[in-house]
């Protein structure tokens, strides 16, 4: 027997024969539904691709054990951009071995879709710019003719499968590209281009995108080091642009406000667009009070009726990046002049006394935060190992310069292949406990899929229950699960996901609550065109992962006939 897929089991059917007949029981463990409730001891039955019964002494053609391990819904990642990684990686790792079972894509405006065969190149060196994705990487492993529009790319993915869930935004640069090539880069756009522009959205919203995201963040800097398409339009450009939403009757506003749009600029505007908004990121800084003042202000206007998700994340915000792309420094003139600029004349300028002057004083003045140089070590030297895990600023003063030089110089040696560790932000640890459990956020900036060889925090959710949970007890563990699950899934609309109970989709994840943990970070080459990342592949205490009823992932390994299935289903907006 199957349960209908689109409602709950017949109530008229014998839970002895719901029992019987079960595909799979995950028996033995205690069972968290995600709403917040207490855990509950019980075994979980599903049939084909749906709960039918949570309780105990249940039975299946398959059992799979749980004892000693909690049982949640399948944990949802709402900002990644595996927009690209989804074709040539459909388990879209390392997020599927950390108990996510559903990604939302197309975060910042930077979705890759739509776009014209003419601006494939521009788009994605926008993105190896923006988002530390390689050029060689996206022509090898994105079918490119296979979609122009929005509703051609889901279709492109739905077609291949995935193995977890997915859903994307479309994105504001990505439409404005579209719309006006690379004049989109330079100026306004005309009453009738964003009038385009506004049906394209609408376009995309009717075919089941997410939302609508953009970005006005001063560090999202593109192609020739300029501002990216999407910080070109005005609030107007953004409002007309959100319109479709309204119109729609769903779908979510993703932004970065990046200091030009203020809040209260933000909240007329959901209140006019009457959809849930959310913007990255909420982070916190040592010795301000910054995230609190903010939360003071957004939470008045939640009293006041207005819906705005700021961001949070459980990870300090750390990049490992080398000079020949040195994402965290591209917004200073002195760098943003050498971006697809030849390897040859990014070192000469790197030598050159002149560059390195005009370069500090952009690094040390101006209004851009200087560089946290007191966090700065060396992360990865294959010809210096010695000097792993130094402190820049001590080997600036052995070497007698100041840390820019010695980074210049270290780096100089091998070919800038050196790697350096720093914190940029999310450094206040009790503003971080304070932020975690609180209403009105949610769980966020993970960037699954971008700057891959500078950080990985798609483990945000193994660390979040291992560190912040179990080990300093900054949240209940069924408080918790609530965020990773019910919580964002009642934001974006997946109303058969994101709660373990009858008749919802048997989106499942299981663990040891009291060995959680997200495993070290590893550095490999197993992209296209031997595309390097920094990723998580071993997480500590993942038992268990089932998407849409299929197990993907069985004591802690990936099971190839599951994944092989690709269970995952293109969530497209309804």
């Amino acid at each position: 027997m199957r349960w209908p897929r689109s409602g709950s089991p017949d109530t008229n059917v014998s839970q002895a024969y719901a029992r019987a007949m079960a595909d799979i029981v995950i028996r033995g463990g205690t069972v968290i539904d995600g709403t917040g409730s207490p855990g509950t001891r019980a075994d979980v039955a599903i049939d084909g691709d749906t709960i039918v019964e949570v309780g105990n002494g249940l039975h299946g053609d398959r059992e799979i054990d749980a004892t000693g391990h909690t049982v949640t819904p399948g944990f949802i990642d709402i900002h990644s951009h595996y927009d690209a990684q989804v074709f040539w990686d459909p388990a879209l790792t390392p997020s599927s071995y950390h108990g996510v079972t559903t990604v939302v894509a197309g975060n910042c405006g930077f979705s890759i879709a739509p776009v014209k065969p003419r601006d494939r190149e521009l788009l994605v060196k926008t993105l190896m710019h923006v988002e530390d994705m390689s050029p060689d990487t996206l022509f090898a492993g994105v079918p490119w003719d296979d979609f122009e529009t929005f509703p051609q790319y889901l279709d492109a993915i739905e077609s291949r499968g995935t193995v977890l869930n997915y859903a994307c935004y479309v994105g504001h640069t990505a439409v404005r590209m579209y719309v006006m090539g690379e004049e989109s880069y330079e100026r306004a756009a005309t009453a009738d281009e964003l009038a385009t522009m506004r049906g394209i959205v609408a376009e995309a919203m009717a075919a089941g995108a997410a939302g609508f995201a953009t970005s006005a963040s001063p560090t999202h800097s593109g192609e020739g080091g300029r501002p990216v398409p999407s910080r070109v339009g005005d609030l107007a450009e953004l409002r007309e642009l959100l319109l479709p939403l309204k119109d729609a009757h769903r779908g979510v506003g993703a932004l970065l406000p990046g200091g030009v749009i203020k809040n209260s600029q933000m909240f007329d505007l959901q209140r006019e667009i009457g959809r849930p908004f959310t913007w990255t990121a909420l982070l916190t800084l040592k010795g301000s009070d910054y995230h609190e003042r903010v939360i003071n202000e957004h939470d008045a206007a939640w009293s006041d009726g207005v819906e705005v998700w700021p961001q949070v994340s459980c990870r300090p915000l750390v990049f490992q990046m080398n000079l020949i792309e040195p994402f965290t420094f591209n917004m200073r003139p002195a760098f943003a002049e050498l971006v697809d600029r030849p390897l040859a004349e990014r070192i000469a300028a790197y030598r050159s006394p002149e560059w390195r002057a005009r370069a500090w004083d952009d690094l040390t003045g101006g209004r851009v935060l200087p560089p946290n140089w007191d966090s700065m070590q060396i992360a990865e030297s294959a010809t210096h190992p010695e000097l792993v895990g130094r402190s820049v600023l001590e080997l600036a003063t052995e070497r007698g310069v100041n840390p820019f030089e010695a980074m210049l110089d270290i780096a100089l040696e091998e070919d800038l292949q050196t790697r350096f560790w720093s914190v940029l932000a999310n450094n206040n640890a009790d503003g971080i406990a304070w932020l975690l459990p609180r209403d009105n956020v949610l769980f966020g900036l993970a960037d699954s899929g971008a700057h891959v060889s500078q950080l990985c925090d798609a483990c945000f959710a193994t660390d979040l229950l291992g560190s912040w949970v179990r080990d300093q007890g900054v949240m209940s563990l069924e408080r918790a699960v609530h965020k990773l699950t019910a919580e964002p899934a009642g934001v974006f609309g997946f109303t058969d996901r994101g709660v373990i109970a009858p008749g919802m989709r048997a989106d499942i994840t299981v663990f040891d609550a009291e060995t959680v943990a997200p495993g070290p970070l590893r550095r490999w080459h197993d992209f296209p065109a031997n595309g390097e990342r920094l990723t998580a592949p071993e997480p500590v205490g993942l038992a268990h992962t089932l998407v849409n009823g299929v197990p993907i992932r069985v004591d802690g390994v990936s099971e190839p006939s599951g994944a092989g299935h690709r269970p995952g289903r293109v969530l497209r907006g309804r």
